[in-house]
């Protein structure tokens, strides 16, 4: 069976990596802006973070289209399943972060960044209100919802199917 090239797996975990980092900040400050104790270094990081995994995205959709992808396996219905999980996810891994940055700009994050003062940040529910922000909310918990898809996907293919699936998206080859 056809491999991922190895930038394309290193790019996915990392992927997966900074978005379970992404969703921990960004919990983790929704909380302390809800408490009114949120920093400017929370927002820094979370959105820092953020644009990593937006440049990531970028990085393998750029090495997708140089080093290929491995065939689909053939069933044509699941195979358009999963054309469609994959299609999804890269397109919320990319209005995620871009919902971010919206957010950031059409609230008063951006006034409290650009002049180091913590004490423009949003307090209690400083956010509510602001569409681009609920949005990037509930497109948090949709990517979440299409990410155990995917994961089940991958088991599937593993334990159930047993067609070695998931040795495709594994730094070690055999």
């Amino acid at each position: 069976m056809k491999q991922y090239s190895k930038r394309m797996v290193i790019a996915h975990w990392l992927t997966l990596g900074l978005l379970v980092l992404a969703w921990y900040l960004g919990d983790a400050l929704s909380d302390s802006t809800d408490e009114s104790r949120a920093t400017l270094l929370g927002y820094v990081v979370h959105a820092s973070v953020g644009i990593a995994v937006l440049l990531l995205i970028a990085m393998r959709l750029f090495f997708r289209g140089k080093d290929g992808a491995p065939p689909a396996i053939g069933n044509a219905m699941m195979d358009k399943v999963a054309h469609g999980v994959h299609h999804t996810l890269y397109l919320l891994l990319f209005m995620i972060p871009i919902t971010g940055i919206l957010t950031v700009l059409r609230s008063s994050v951006a006034k409290a960044l650009l002049s180091g003062d913590a004490n423009m940040l949003p307090k209690a529910h400083g956010f509510h209100g602001l569409l681009v922000h609920s949005l990037h909310g509930t497109l948090v918990n949709v990517l979440i919802a299409v990410v155990v898809i995917h994961v089940l996907g991958a088991f599937k293919h593993q334990f159930v199917d047993k067609d070695g699936l998931l040795e495709r998206m594994m730094l070690r080859r055999k």
